[in-house]
């Protein structure tokens, strides 16, 4: 018998079987594997008591974007933040909330979406900026729309883009003297 290191002798969540067979079923769609070789590999996946054999599963298939892990099914680190004369600052690896809303009022903060992974496809960050300031930056391989609203204030649009198929970030709310930015920065796991 081989012997594995003890990472990979870890066992297998339902939600990393689920994530392993998403990735044969999208192998099937587009071609790299055959139908009967799919039905094999699935048996394969809910077989697996390892890490090391539902890696085996998907032998020989790329490695799925990071994109395609984004989503996942825990429960948001937090859903609101907060500064009156003051700064917050959401960033790092955390679950971002379907909807999160921040309120700066003569202060200001920043949501850092590059290291976050999302608790829905789309996710709503509602800013208001009051006499404040907020940036929301978000990863390079998202969907992003902002609609929010400049009233004697500025509400970046620069963030916009295009991707099909990746998850969403709809930007919304409103500046009122003062600001909503929001830029495009590399994720930092890609």
């Amino acid at each position: 018998m081989v012997e594995h290191p003890p990472s990979r002798q870890v066992r297998p969540s339902d939600e990393e079987r689920d994530q392993a067979a998403q990735r044969l079923q999208s192998a099937a769609a587009t071609g790299r594997i055959q139908l009967g070789e799919l039905d094999q590999r699935l048996s394969e996946i809910y077989e697996a008591r390892t890490q090391d054999e539902l890696a085996y599963a998907g032998r020989g298939l790329p490695e799925p974007a990071r994109a395609e892990t984004l989503v996942v099914r825990d429960e948001p680190s937090s859903r609101f933040a907060l500064s009156v004369f003051g700064w917050f600052s959401r960033r790092g690896r955390w679950v971002a909330p379907p909807a999160f809303t921040s309120l700066a009022v003569f202060g200001g903060g920043e949501i850092d979406l590059r290291d976050a992974r999302f608790a829905s496809r789309e996710i709503r960050v509602r800013a208001f900026a009051l006499w404040g300031y907020t940036e929301v930056v978000v990863p390079d391989d998202v969907e992003v729309e902002v609609k929010g609203f400049g009233l004697f204030g500025a509400f970046d649009r620069s963030a916009v883009r295009r991707e099909r198929g990746a998850p969403r970030i709809v930007v919304s709310g409103l500046a009122l003297f003062g600001g909503v930015g929001t830029k495009v920065k590399k994720a930092s796991g890609s």
